[in-house]
């Protein structure tokens, strides 16, 4: 049963509330050096064999990250992201729009 790891982080852009307040923390404490920080969220999902890396991107797509402020990086074994890894297409919600719990607009009630 392969293990699929997927970081999910705030686009570029995205105001970054916890990563402001952690930083101010850090500055709290001494450690000016700290310039930026960034949160987000790691998950490790096992799947059956023979899934698709199409299928891990419904998944994150359609639940795991939120495609107007987020994106995310699919990784499989080791390190999340490693190899020739990009960030998931969680950007284009025109394309998704009418499917799953997020994609629900006007075109979806029509």
């Amino acid at each position: 049963m392969p293990t699929v790891r997927i970081v999910v982080t705030l686009k570029p852009g995205v105001l970054d509330a916890q990563g402001q307040a952690i930083r101010q923390g850090l500055h709290a404490l001494g450690f000016d050096e700290v310039a930026e920080v960034r949160v987000g969220r790691y998950l490790e999902i096992d799947l059956p064999e023979g899934w698709s890396r199409e299928r891990v991107d419904a998944m994150c797509d359609q639940l795991l990250a939120h495609p107007l402020i987020e994106q995310y990086t699919i990784g499989a074994g080791g390190n999340p992201g490693t190899g020739a890894e990009a960030p998931g297409p969680a950007g284009r919600s025109e394309a998704r729009r009418g499917t799953g719990p997020r994609g629900k607009g006007k075109e979806a009630r029509a």
